[in-house]
């Protein structure tokens, strides 16, 4: 068939020859009219006669298809010559039969031929089904495509074969009788965690069959995985359809929608969605079923996925970068070998050269510090009686006294939080106090191997075995006699030793990893040493290996004058300033007891506690306290992130209870008990209100610096919080969002000002003079201009009821952040990931909800969720991208895993673009 333009309107007009498809005899005649079946149907009648041969002219409008002409196509005789009145007769017979299977198509009144007969008007719904067939392209397609993805990303390979090897080795070990039951169909094909939703996948292919089956064979299984797995956009979309449509009346109702929204909440462990399917099934009719029929058939599911992307852009202001973010990343990357090494070196050292600075030293001072000690007992007599053991040894044991005086001070909070607000910040990685505190302590571990070892076994066989002439050397030093091993073993300097040897390594023990994060397993009693408080208690066994090493450097061999005993020269300052730094503690803790304004349960097994800010109570947005429940312990202190702004009245934290002393708080905060035998509980007299007559008291110390303080020190910053990790970023958004407001009220007042000053001019000139200060009120009254101009957060948690922690700060940055400053990204990795078929409706849900009423459907703010875990390579990159020639403050909290991946990224894409990404980590 070939079809032509001759009209002469301003709309689209095209002349074209359609390729049939060789396989258009097994499409769908059910699947519409229109585009894809006016060709079909013309040809048909080519195939059934051949002579039939006419010349169709389309015009294609914007919501419609007009038929310009329909003439036949002028046949030729063997003289080539042509017969008018056959061919004609023809022509009307085609006509018309063209006119009854396409009544849908209309002619240009202008056009219409005087052998064209009367058609009836497009329907509004034919015209969407027309609209939305001529707009499914390729690229629509695979942008649905990606959304109807029957295996999970996490399963696929690139051989199919080995894919279902794996499936049909699974079917082996599930069926019986070499029949697969439906209740493990999910397992055998992957869906282990959604079974439910695999059933209803095995109803539609088995309804396919008309066939009602409990089990299928091996044969049977392989061609549900063939179809399922099948990569044609069409294929997975009817399947989808299949799905919903039960009663196989190619329709969906209503209530179909709902129950597969409740499969899919259901498969996505979503229990608040599930129940209002409902309304969510009515609104995905209300956009599809404008015609009120009560059903919507495939092609209006297909035009409901084509359409994803619009509904998305609806929702992206808060959510997604805008589209400038389309710069080329691979023109920052130098293309010379030399100038990419070059460069990344630079970056290295850029990255690092606080920490290597520090490290440098350190070793060079111990280095000197063996060095000198070890010539030093060379050149003395009792060398010659014990040799190199004795300045090995020594040498280790003046490495030890500066270790044991240095290990104090990255623990001294308070001084290093002085220390975050002077002009060291910017010399010294505060960040890595804790680090540095524990290569401290394997340098000390190391210090004591080497001392310990070598004396007893060196030095004291040594001793002990001289002859009488080298001894005579060193007898002063012994009162005159040989000691023997068991009175060297014995004496003070020995047993202090041995004694501090076995304190340190109970604390080392219990402070790693295994033993503090509570994740050995050990039999009761033996399980009490494990988790954090035997860390906390045992690290204070270190209050007695202080007072023995003073013991011990007191009674040393071979020295006498006082001098030269010089342990208590090193430890004696940091000590000191370690003791006056509890004791600051211990007296701040007492005077910042605070009174209880409110108590909130939240979801996810959290808590949140907002109290009374102390006198003189100064903090910055990033800083942490640490809290202390008497009626709980007495001595415990645990830390907690700030999540209120410092501008606010009162002081706010969210508690998550993952331990003992938690779960204590919330018991002794939130349960309600009218026994007098009840001690330290609290009453509320309303909702979310304590009684203040009857709650415990709680004790605040604080604040301490934190890696998220910094945030003020970039222009540019993207926040990541995992789970409660969250907590300090909500406080730093809050802190900008406050000082964005007292800039903008600040220049209102000004402008307010200079308008008034304006108009009292224009009355009496004489006056003018009075209102002249108002400019410098300005400079004098102006505050610091905050630094931040953009932030980039993303919350990633695995539980939906999380977004209620902070949903009140969510809605308040949509609500005031009209210039988009802060750009919010909310995570949910317990949902399929986008993409995955048992989340796709969720997704046009949610995007179709976000479009229409501006909500989201799981946090229920104005910011929408995400599925699944970001990809962070991508995030970085765009950030890059926006953001050229620019340092970026990355800031985390959370556990070290992800930390670990920021932290790599954040050097591969410092390394690769112009944007320099500086890694901060605050992990818990």
């Amino acid at each position: 068939m070939k079809s032509s333009s001759s009209c002469g309107r301003c709309s689209s007009n095209y002349s074209r020859t359609l390729d049939l498809p060789e396989d258009h005899e097994d499409a769908r005649e059910d699947y519409g009219v229109g585009g894809a079946m006016l060709p079909i149907f013309l040809n048909d009648l080519r195939r059934n006669n051949e002579e039939d041969l006419v010349e169709v002219t389309l015009e294609l409008d914007n919501d419609s298809i007009v038929v310009c002409s329909i003439a036949p196509t002028p046949a030729r005789d063997e003289n080539n010559t042509t017969p008018a009145t056959p061919i004609f007769e023809r022509s009307q017979s085609v006509t018309s039969r063209i006119r009854q299977k396409f009544p849908w198509l209309r002619s240009g009144s202008s056009r219409t031929s005087a052998s064209e007969v009367e058609e009836r008007p497009m329907t509004a719904r034919e015209a969407r089904q027309i609209k939305a067939k001529l707009q499914r392209t390729t690229s629509s397609a695979q942008r649905a495509l990606s959304g109807l993805r029957f295996i999970s990303k996490t399963t696929i390979t690139n051989d199919a074969d080995d894919l279902w090897r794996k499936v049909e080795s699974r079917f082996h070990s599930l069926a019986k009788d070499g029949m697969l039951a439906r209740e493990d169909f999910g397992e055998c094909i992957g869906m282990v965690d959604s079974k439910e939703f695999a059933v209803g996948i095995f109803d539609a292919l088995a309804r396919r069959r008309r066939q009602k089956i409990t089990r299928i064979t091996k044969e049977e299984l392989h061609d549900f995985w063939l179809q399922i797995s099948d990569q044609s956009f069409d294929a997975r979309l009817q399947i989808f359809f299949d799905m919903a449509d039960s009663n196989e009346d190619g329709r969906i109702t209503r209530e179909e929608v709902q129950e597969l929204i409740m499969l899919s909440a259901s498969a996505n462990k979503l229990p608040k969605l599930k129940e209002q399917a409902e309304k969510y099934a009515a609104l995905i009719m209300e956009e599809m079923d404008s015609e009120n029929l009560g059903y919507i058939e495939l092609w209006q599911l297909e035009t409901l996925f084509l359409q994803r992307e619009t509904y998305m852009n609806y929702s992206r202001p808060l959510s997604t970068a805008s589209a400038g973010w389309s710069q080329n990343l691979s023109s920052f990357r130098p293309k010379n070998l030399v100038r990419r090494a070059s460069s990344t070196l630079q970056c290295m050292v850029l990255e690092n050269w606080r920490r290597g600075w520090i490290l440098l030293l350190w070793i060079m001072v111990m280095a000197s510090l063996f060095v000198w000690k070890f010539y030093q007992y060379k050149s003395m007599a009792a060398f010659h009686v014990m040799g190199y053991c004795l300045c090995t040894a020594k040498g280790a044991a003046e490495t030890l006294k500066l270790n044991m005086a240095l290990i104090l001070l990255p623990v001294c909070r308070n001084t290093l939080t002085w220390l975050r607000s002077t002009r060291a910040r910017f010399f010294v990685p505060f960040d890595d106090n804790i680090n540095f505190h524990k290569m401290i302590a394997c340098a000390i571990a190391i210090g004591v191997l080497v001392h310990a070892g070598v004396h007893l076994s060196c030095d004291f066989p040594r001793l002990i075995h001289s002859s009488p002439e080298k001894f005579a050397l060193i007898s002063s030093d012994f009162h005159d006699k040989k000691p023997t091993y068991k009175e060297l073993f014995t004496c003070v300097v020995v047993v202090t030793g041995i004694c501090m040897v076995i304190l340190m390594t109970i604390a080392f023990t219990l402070a790693t990893s295994r033993f503090r994060r509570n994740k050995l397993r050990l039999p009761a009693p033996f399980n009490r040493l494990t988790g954090f408080n035997a860390f906390w208690y045992s690290h204070h066994l270190f209050a007695l290996v202080y007072i023995l090493l003073l013991v011990h450097g007191t009674f040393l061999f071979l020295t006498q004058k006082w001098n030269q005993k010089t342990t208590w020269m090193y430890i004696s300052i940091p000590l000191l300033l370690y003791i006056a730094e509890r004791s600051i503690r211990i007296c701040r803790s007492e005077h910042y007891s605070v009174k209880i304004f409110k108590v909130s349960l939240l979801p996810g097994n959290a808590f949140s506690l907002i109290m009374s800010k102390p006198p003189q109570f100064r903090y910055k947005s990033g800083q942490y306290i640490y809290l202390q429940c008497p009626s709980i312990s007495p001595f415990e202190w645990h830390p907690f992130s700030i999540s209120s702004a410092p501008q606010d009245d009162y002081l706010s934290v969210h508690i998550r209870t993952v331990g003992d002393w938690t779960r204590e708080l919330k018991r002794v905060f939130t349960e309600v008990s009218d026994s007098p035998s009840v001690i330290g509980r609290a009453k509320f007299c309303k909702p979310g209100h304590v009684d203040q007559r009857s709650q415990p008291r709680l004790l605040v110390d604080g604040p301490y610096g934190a890696p998220a303080q910094d945030y003020r020190n970039y222009d540019i910053l993207l926040l990541v919080g995992l789970g409660i990790g969250a907590t300090p970023f909500i406080s730093i958004l809050r802190d900008i969002l406050n000082n964005t407001r007292a800039v903008e009220d600040q220049s209102d007042s000004v402008t307010e000002m200079s308008q008034l000053t304006k108009s009292e001019e224009s009355w009496n000139s004489f006056t003018s003079s009075s209102l002249t200060p108002a400019p410098s009120l300005a400079p004098s009254g102006k505050k610091k201009v905050h630094r931040t101009k953009n932030a980039y957060f993303y919350w990633v948690t695995r539980e939906p009821g999380s977004f209620e922690w902070f949903k009140g700060v969510m809605d308040e940055v949509a609500e005031m952040d009209h210039k988009g400053q802060i750009e919010l990204h909310n995570y949910l990795t317990s949902v399929y990931e986008e993409g995955d078929a048992r989340s796709t409706l969720i997704t046009m849900v949610q995007a179709l909800n976000h479009a229409k009423h501006g909500f989201d459907i799981l946090s229920d703010t104005r910011v929408r969720t995400h599925f699944a875990r970001p990809n962070w390579k991508k995030v970085f990159t765009k950030i890059a991208s926006k953001h050229p020639n620019t340092t970026i403050g990355v800031f985390y909290c959370g556990v070290p895993v992800l930390a670990m991946e920021l932290k790599k990224l954040s050097h591969e894409i410092s390394h690769k673009t112009s944007t320099r990404f500086e890694f901060h980590k605050e992990l818990f």
